[in-house]
């Protein structure tokens, strides 16, 4: 199944064209009718010589209307530019063509109508000449012209025949991977329900699929499938179709959204692409202007960030990144075009390289454009080496949605990585992937985090893993086993070291200012003085700095048993040993009778017991403690 798109200038008869071949009238509303002009995508379809049925997707030509337009030749195989005889290329033919060229639409036939109001002798030839330089340079270069009257059908068998052999050198749509429908209208139908229509662009449908709409994670199932006003089982891509869906309503869908399978499109609201001004653009392309984005049946306001330079001139082609007001479910490898908002002209277009980036990019970055390389070439390998370089460490899933390759892709992809050195597993048990740059590019995070760290509190330890975790990769969402291999390799290797919990550069050591250190010997010489009953965590603070403090706890020289009740290092041990011992010799121990051990207040010895109890040494029972 194959569809093709009309184009051309306003009034050139591409929808009485249309009419003449298949008999139905492509202008569904009533103000076309009124009006005689083409306003919105009209629909027909016929069936070529061979047997071949080919959708149609009839685009108005007047300049007002081009967005829809453009809506309609996003996910088409071949093009019909119309162009009448007793005017040939009008404006709206060059912008026409140039959306078709920028699209990259392969093929088409080129449709002289009118040829019926040609009475001068030669006439003819001179159009076709001068078609024929309008052509050249685009990808409609080699397009055959047919000349055709709708009213007298004159060359309509010809103009058959043409079509059928442009559209025999179409490749197939692709079966394999998620259905791409793009929608372009949603609408309720009596005794239906909900029905969208669309051009499917890759994929199968089937009757009773559970598919999701995007933008919008809206979930739904096939209830019923039409192509030409038939019921079908199966949609097979490349097709017009109509899909009755149930467990929604038309006013949550709208042009512009994506029919496909749960989980498989994204929507973003940023994409990368490869962009290409238009040799005609009635203006510089400059970086963060306004533009309208368009791709398959989508279009919004954007802002162009030029990613090589501060402007684009016509003819000329770079690496941009457009941010989005409303998010878009495109894929790599999507054409777009970018118009100008007002007054409304066709700016430039191109290729989609990356969907959904994860990030702002920074401009004027050669690594960034050689990624772009890569996306724009589809190597899977290096496209896949890229990822783990960028992402690493990242599990092979991740790689194949980021990129949307096939699991068999990746698969293929990581084994050439792995065997080449390329790439290493983060542990055996792990199946998040690393490579040198990725690590390298960790390390170099970790050691400027505990840079600023050790200069911030000099006299601590070192940072607690969890604070590590958190500013390390902040937005990766790390599982606690990848980041404590990463840790475990960073001590392995000598980049790290741990004391206690606590990590540190290898070669950090804590110091004291001459200033802490006297206050800090004054603070142990009052616990040595009151062993059982020390200052408290506010008497201490009185007595040095929180940095001060923190560090004596980091280092163990005191241990804090209770919101406000701190004790000696070697009190605490010493009170912990005789305690067990009384445990094991009477079998319980009372709060009174810990009291009386030690000769201290029933504050401290009630935050001790209760420390024992949190750390699983005892448990209470009742009035007394025994050993856990």
């Amino acid at each position: 199944m194959k569809v093709i798109a009309t184009a051309g200038h306003v009034d050139h008869g591409k929808s009485t064209l249309i009419q003449a071949l298949t008999g139905i009238d492509p202008d569904r509303l009533a103000e076309e009718k009124r009006r005689g002009m083409t306003i919105d995508l009209g629909f027909a379809w016929l069936t070529l010589p061979d047997g071949e049925p080919v959708g149609i997707v009839d685009v108005p030509g007047h300049i007002d209307f081009i967005k829809n337009m453009v809506a309609g030749v996003g996910a088409v195989d071949a093009a019909l530019l119309v162009v009448a005889a007793d005017e040939g290329v009008m404006p709206q033919t060059h912008e026409h063509l140039a959306v078709l060229d920028l699209l990259a639409v392969p093929r088409g036939v080129v449709a002289l109508t009118k040829i019926d109001l040609v009475e001068e002798e030669g006439w003819l030839e001179l159009v076709e000449e001068e078609l024929r330089e309008e052509l050249q340079g685009t990808t409609l270069a080699e397009a055959p012209i047919v000349p055709v009257s709708a009213y007298t059908g004159q060359g309509l068998d010809d103009l058959l025949l043409a079509l059928q052999d442009a559209l025999a050198q179409a490749p197939p749509h692709p079966a394999e991977g998620p259905p791409r429908l793009f929608i372009d209208r949603a609408f309720s139908m009596a005794g239906f329900g909900t029905v969208v229509t669309g051009t499917l662009k890759e994929g199968v449908l089937q009757v009773g699929d559970e598919i999701v709409i995007e933008p919008g994670g809206l979930q739904a199932r096939i209830r019923g499938l039409q192509s030409h006003k038939q019921r079908i089982e199966t949609a097979l891509p490349g097709s017009r179709v109509a899909v009755n869906l149930t467990g929604l309503h038309p006013s949550q869908l709208h042009r512009g959204q994506v029919l496909t399978a749960p989980g498989r499109v994204k929507s973003s609201k940023r994409v990368d692409v490869r962009l290409r001004a238009w040799e005609d653009a009635p203006a510089i392309l400059r970086h963060n202007m306004e533009i309208t984005f368009h791709s398959g049946s989508a279009e919004t306001i954007g802002k162009l960030r030029l990613l090589e330079g501060d402007e684009l001139l016509p003819g000329e082609a770079t690496w941009a990144q457009i941010e989005l007001r409303d998010p878009v479910a495109v894929s790599r490898g999507d054409r777009f075009i970018i118009r100008r908002p007002s007054p409304s002209a066709t700016l430039g277009g191109g290729v989609i390289v990356d969907p959904a980036p994860r990030r702002r990019h920074k401009r004027r970055r050669p690594d960034l454009f050689r990624r772009f390389e890569a996306l724009l070439r589809n190597d899977p390998i290096e496209l896949a080496a890229l990822t783990i370089d960028g992402r690493g460490p990242v599990p092979p899933k991740a790689i194949a949605e980021a990129l949307q390759l096939t699991p068999e892709q990746v698969d293929a992809a990581l084994t050439n990585l792995l065997d080449s050195g390329r790439a290493w597993r983060l542990a055996d048990d792990l199946p998040e992937l690393m490579s040198d740059p990725a690590w390298e590019r960790i390390v170099a995070r970790m050691q400027r985090i505990l840079t600023a760290y050790h200069e911030e509190h000099p006299a601590w330890l070192g940072m607690p893993r969890d604070a590590l975790k958190g500013r390390l990769e902040p937005r990766s969402g790390w599982s606690v086993r990848v980041f404590n291999a990463v840790v475990d390799r960073a001590l392995a290797q000598g980049v790290l070291r741990e004391d206690r919990g606590f990590l540190a550069l290898t070669d950090f050591q804590p110091r004291f200012t001459p200033r802490q250190q006297a206050a800090a010997d004054r603070l142990l010489a009052q616990f040595h003085a009151q062993p059982y009953t020390p200052p408290s965590y506010r008497q201490a603070l009185e007595m040095v700095d929180d940095e001060t403090l923190t560090a004596l706890l980091q280092r163990g020289d005191l241990v804090r048993v209770g919101p406000d009740v701190l004790f000696l290092k070697a009190t605490y041990d010493d009170m912990l040993a005789r305690t067990l011992d009384y445990l094991q010799t009477h079998g319980q121990i009372t709060v009174a009778e810990c009291r009386d051990l030690f000769g201290a207040s029933r504050k401290y010895i009630l935050a001790f017991l209760e420390h024992l109890d949190r750390e699983r040494t005892t448990r209470r029972q009742g009035d007394y403690r025994v050993l856990l």
